[in-house]
């Protein structure tokens, strides 16, 4: 049997070449066999986290499309060999030791995404993703720095604005928008990276110089098993961060760290050995060794917004903001401790103070009866818990919460959803959200053990459950209306319908858009 190093040695010979076949657009990477045309490569890739099948069970078809090369480890060339010879000119196998990380190069090399002047900041964790990015975008533009953001709620950068079908897209869309931010003049690149895409390594190729971690908190379950695989997939981004030759006085890893978070604490115990700068942050003061620490105070929060405290190093400064809640007061700082560690100062920061909100996260619909009405993506039991915790300490008589639960998602979840809700609001309404290809009353059914303890409403047509929480308001009170935030769809069966909670509310309430 041929030793598997020198396979690997000889194939990466061939590998240094078809780099520069794809450098000069001789030669396209693929994936998905039924993009394949007549000179391609198709890079054969394994199957992801429960699937069923990988690239290999369309090598064939590739082939038959005219690739002209397969990308592969010398495990999938045995069972290749096992294909049915192919019509015409039998591709070249290039063998590879890792066909996602091969990948990475290809892409990087096809769409010539890599750009010595931009600043790539990557940022993780179960939630507070989004409205970090937002801030951080806000910081960046604020200083005059063309941006550019990947995330949840859309895909953008200076001329450029697109929905988003996934938090953190495939490997080869990646490198195809970097590539177009380059050629954009974009400066400071951020983009949420999401556990499956990290698991996936959909990043392959990407020089990050430094990463952001909010917090670790029970979600997608469903697909990582357990908490430690979600953990590990989260973490993977902090071990592999580069650092590089950027502007400023920022060259090695930045890692910034939420410490009042349990796996953020481990985390940063993970990263204290590591090359670069290891910055922990929290309002509480939970000191690793060999981390820097930014601690911040709220000295006020309300319906206004907050005021907080922060002392880093030798500095003690003030901010305020319009956002809400603790979890608000935590991701401020932890994007503050990004802008820190990459030479901000603090004049800088204040131009977070300016920062009204994220579409979707506690957004509030106008209306002149009175009545405060929110519509947020919280979607896990934490989500749920931290933005009714907003909406209590910021004073409103009673709070009233219309939510559901997604269907072919983490079951366990539901009655922890249910029980965060019934815990923190005075009256619930539990409804629909994207139940997908389970029934609506059985994902219900699996939430009401969880509901205990409230005053709550049943109502299966989400509409129905949106009218009954606004007929319910008294003056004073706060409609919290959760788990869907800035989507403009409900997923039914196969089908995605329009829906928008907040075209719904602001009919019910008469207001304008």
């Amino acid at each position: 049997m041929v030793d598997r190093e020198l396979l690997i040695a000889a194939g990466r010979r061939q590998f240094t070449a078809l780099l520069e076949l794809t450098a000069g657009k001789e030669a396209c990477p693929r994936t998905h066999s039924g993009r394949v045309r007549p000179g391609d490569t198709f890079v054969i890739l394994p199957p992801v986290k429960n699937g069923k099948r990988s690239g290999l069970d369309f090598a064939a078809e590739a082939v038959r499309a005219g690739a002209a090369r397969l990308v592969c480890t010398p495990e999938q060339a045995e069972e290749i060999a096992s294909l049915p010879p192919a019509c015409g000119e039998s591709p070249e196998i290039i063998l590879v030791e890792d066909s996602r990380e091969a990948l990475g190069e290809l892409a990087r090399a096809y769409y010539d995404s890599a750009d010595p002047r931009r600043l790539l900041l990557g940022i993780t964790g179960t939630n507070g993703k989004t409205t970090s990015a937002y801030l951080l975008e806000a910081l960046f533009s604020g200083l005059g720095r063309k941006t550019g953001v990947l995330g949840t709620i859309n895909y953008r950068w200076p001329g450029v604005s697109r929905p988003s079908p996934l938090t953190t897209p495939d490997c080869l869309e990646l490198h195809e928008m970097f590539g177009e931010m380059r050629r954009a003049g974009v400066e400071a690149a951020i983009m949420e990276a999401s556990s499956h895409a990290l698991e996936q390594r959909r990043t392959a190729g990407l020089d990050f110089q430094a990463a952001l971690f909010t917090n670790l908190t029970q979600d997608h379950l469903d697909y990582h098993l357990d908490m430690e695989n979600y953990y590990q997939a989260k973490a993977s981004l902090f071990r592999r961060i580069s650092g590089g030759n950027k502007p400023g006085p920022q060259t090695a890893p930045l890692r910034a760290v939420n410490a009042d978070d349990a796996g953020g604490r481990r985390l940063l115990v993970e990263c204290s050995g590591l090359p670069g700068l290891n910055i922990a942050y929290g309002l509480t003061r939970r000191l690793v060794p060999g981390c820097e620490f930014l601690h911040g105070a709220i000295l006020s929060r309300g319906s206004e917004g907050l005021l907080l405290r922060q002392n880093f190093r030798e500095l003690e400064w003030e901010l305020r903001s319009p956002l809400l809640g603790d979890f608000n007061a935590v991701n401020l700082l932890g994007v503050q401790a990004l802008a820190l560690g990459l030479g901000m100062d603090v004049e800088n920061l204040k131009l977070l103070e300016k920062f009204g909100g994220v579409p979707g996260r506690l957004e509030r619909i106008a209306n002149d009866r009175g009545v405060h009405v929110f519509v947020d993506y919280a979607h896990t039991p934490d989500a749920l818990e931290n933005v009714l915790r907003a909406l209590r300490s910021a004073g409103f008589k009673r709070i009233v919460t219309v939510f559901g639960c997604g269907g072919n998602r983490d079951k366990s979840k539901r009655p922890l959803m249910g029980r965060a809700v019934c815990a923190h609001s005075d009256v619930a309404v539990l409804t629909s959200d994207n139940p997908r290809l389970e029934d609506p009353l059985e994902i219900m059914r699996d939430v009401l053990p969880g509901m205990q303890g409230r005053d709550f409403h049943l109502a299966e047509d989400r509409r129905e459950a949106t009218a009954l929480g606004v007929k319910l308001l008294r003056r004073g009170d706060a409609l919290l209306v959760a788990g869907k935030g800035h989507e403009d769809y409900q997923i039914v069966g196969e089908t995605r319908k329009y829906y928008s909670d907040q075209a719904v509310l602001r009919e019910l309430l008469g207001a304008k858009a």
